[in-house]
């Protein structure tokens, strides 16, 4: 239980589910990710220290970029499902791409 509330608490912040909505389901620099959230480059930086640290996302090094991705696209979709029973009426993470991933993914079941 304890690391689920762990995970939890992670999630817990606007700044860190703005950078995961940013990555969505694709390999994102800091510089994209910083124009889709419009927040600092510091904080940025330190949110997703914290999200690698507890393993939601992923860095892949390519030349002198550093590219970050979730390590389970899936968590989309949770937080989807979380919005909506929030009372949220649209689905503020819901990718096209990611739906295709999960038909792919269910495909091959």
């Amino acid at each position: 239980m304890k690391q689920l509330v762990r995970f939890i608490k992670i999630l817990g912040d606007s700044s860190r589910l703005s950078i995961i909505k940013a990555i969505g389901s694709d390999a994102r620099s800091v510089s994209e990710i910083i124009k889709k959230t419009d927040l600092s480059q510091p904080l940025v930086s330190f949110h997703l220290r914290n999200l690698r640290d507890s393993g939601i996302v992923q860095t892949r090094r390519q030349g002198p970029f550093i590219y970050y991705n979730l390590s389970d696209p899936n968590l989309l979709y949770l937080l989807d499902q979380l919005a909506l029973m929030a009372g949220l009426q649209d689905r503020p993470f819901r990718t096209d791409q990611h739906l295709q991933s999960l038909k792919t993914q269910a495909q091959g079941r």
